[in-house]
Formats: structure tokens, C-alpha cells, sequence
């Protein structure tokens, strides 16, 4: 599945949803689902993690289409192939 795939099934899925409840509270079920997912990484749980990772992407496709932002040309804009810092590959920043 390509991203922009992904982005048009979640605006298909929640979009009705996500715009009722509008970005702000949006951003919010994002930040709940970032801490479910320290929590897992925190707890060594791999089967959570996994589940909370896929929670936080599609928290971010939903922002993502609230805000009108394409998300793949906009990941492909800020990282076109090279560290955007450094502009090497691999990135030869540290931290």
C-alpha cells in the first residue's frame, strides 16, 4: 500500500468522524495513542507496540487530511532521499 493509499482509506474510513470532532481533539486521541505506545515500548510488549504504532499512523492520516497535507509528497519534500540536516545517505549527524 502505497502512503497516499493508506491516507485516502482512513478519509474514507473516519473522515466524517474526524472532522466533527475537528484537529484540535484530534491531536489529542494522537497524544493518547503516542503514550499507549511508550507505555508498550516501555512494558517490551512487541505484539502492543505494533498495534500502538498502527493506532499513531492512523491518528496522523486523520490530521493529515483534517489539514489538507498529502502526507506522502509532503514526507518526500522534507526527506528526498538524503538526511535533510546533513544531506548525506546514510545520515552521518549525531543525534
Amino acid at each position: 500500500m502505497e502512503i497516499s493509499e493508506f491516507q485516502k482509506l482512513m478519509y474514507e474510513l473516519y473522515a466524517h468522524n474526524d472532522i466533527r470532532r475537528g484537529g484540535k481533539a484530534t491531536m489529542l486521541w494522537l497524544v493518547e495513542e503516542m503514550g499507549e505506545l511508550a507505555e508498550a515500548i516501555r512494558r517490551e510488549e512487541p505484539e502492543n507496540i505494533e498495534e500502538e504504532l498502527a493506532d499513531c499512523f492512523a491518528w496522523i492520516g486523520a490530521l493529515a487530511n483534517l489539514y489538507g497535507v498529502d502526507l506522502e509528497r509532503a514526507f518526500l519534500k522534507k526527506y528526498p532521499g538524503v538526511c535533510p540536516t546533513c544531506g548525506k545517505k546514510p545520515c552521518i549527524c549525531t543525534d
